[in-house]
């Protein structure tokens, strides 16, 4: 089965970051750059998003990382491969590593894909 590739830009505006309540990177990216929060758990106190199953937890904190660094916040996976990802993490507890690394930009080789538990995720808010 192939993978989609992923999208050189990034992912599309209009696409949901957080699944179980549709919150899109669009959204997200409004609230960054209109209340600049201090922390990402601001994005869930506000939006909603990352309050539901979990799965958007790190990918909030990688937005809010890149908005206080001045970068445009953005997740670089397909669409496809993110929900998909979501769907293995809800049926296991663990995200695959190495499409959170993906999103982030920085893939991993083939033969180091791991899980991480969800209370492992990186930084804190």
């Amino acid at each position: 089965m192939n993978e989609p590739v992923r999208k050189p830009d990034g992912m599309d505006p209009d696409e949901d970051v957080c699944l179980c309540f549709h919150v899109s990177l669009r959204k997200i990216r409004t609230f960054l750059a209109r209340e600049n929060p201090a922390v990402a758990s601001l994005i869930s106190d506000c939006l909603g998003a990352g309050t539901g199953c979990r799965w958007c937890v790190p990918f909030l904190r990688h937005l809010h990382d890149q908005h206080a660094r001045a970068q445009t916040p953005t997740l670089f996976v397909s669409p496809e491969r993110y929900a998909n990802a979501r769907l293995g993490y809800q049926a296991t507890a663990v995200r695959d590593e190495h499409v959170v690394r993906a999103c982030m930009g920085a893939e991993l080789p083939r033969e180091n894909r791991t899980g991480s538990h969800p209370d492992a995720a990186p930084g804190g808010s």
